[in-house]
């Protein structure tokens, strides 16, 4: 597809502007394989850059991964210690063929319980990144949906907005991610039908895609499954589409 059809895609709604992706499966690929769950996260991070191409190369323009939620510190510590030298690693291996890609990265979630170290490694992927224009890249790293309310709530009051001027629009200009627009399609790979508070408030009007794929073996075609199961979708946002034409009192339909 060329750069012109991607544009007629957008322009029909064929292409969601914003994927958001649940990336489950990991440990399960790892345990078929006798390997220790830390290597599924390993061969996902791999899956994770091939798709953040993909997505690109199809003309998607902001894509959000759920890569540690705040309720994964309940993990084993060693596989919660392994997460954390992952990510480090990943930022050493990939982030200069990212940025060299176009990829502008940005961490999502509450950073104050992870370590200098890996803050640092953050920052410098989001300043390296912060002029790219290609794709953006949202992580979201000990992020919870209902923790990105609370935190929305609260920077709401720290402003000192009158409760009358609160709205929907108040709200989501506070929110994580409000540098993007809400998600057209939500993916959860690895078999599991629910959303495990991932970006609660700005998924209430998106197409969801649950595929069995386990997260390492999602690839284009996977992908290009769940961009043709959402053109199908008709998105009317709440609002009631007619299908059929109006028809005068009294009028039958055919002769």
């Amino acid at each position: 597809m060329n750069h012109r059809d991607h544009a007629t895609a957008h322009d029909n709604g064929a292409i969601p502007r914003h994927v958001a992706i649940v990336m489950d499966g990991n440990g399960r690929w790892a345990r078929k394989r006798f390997m220790p769950r830390v290597y599924g996260h390993k061969v996902g991070v791999d899956a994770l850059v091939r798709t953040i191409n993909s997505c690109a190369d199809r003309g998607i323009k902001y894509l959000s991964v759920f890569a540690f939620s705040s309720e994964n510190w309940k993990r084993p510590t060693d596989e919660v210690s392994g997460l954390m030298n992952l990510v480090l690693v990943a930022v050493s291996k990939y982030l200069a063929k990212l940025a060299g890609d176009g990829v502008r990265i940005r961490i999502v979630g509450d950073r104050s319980a992870v370590s200098d170290k890996l803050r640092s490694a953050w920052d410098e992927a989001e300043r390296l990144t912060a002029h790219n224009s290609r794709i953006t890249l949202s992580v979201a790293f000990n992020y919870g949906g209902r923790w990105d309310v609370v935190q929305a709530c609260r920077r709401i009051v720290e402003e000192g907005i009158p409760a009358e001027h609160i709205d929907e629009a108040t709200l989501s200009r506070h929110m994580a991610m409000s540098y993007a627009p809400d998600p057209d399609l939500f993916i959860r790979t690895g078999g599991e039908i629910r959303i495990s508070n991932f970006m609660l408030w700005q998924t209430a009007y998106s197409e969801l895609y649950f595929t069995h794929c386990l997260w390492p073996d999602f690839g284009n075609a996977e992908l290009d499954a769940a961009l043709a199961a959402y053109a199908q979708r008709e998105r009317r946002f709440g609002e009631v589409v007619d299908t059929l034409p109006v028809l005068a009192v009294g009028a039958r339909v055919g002769t």
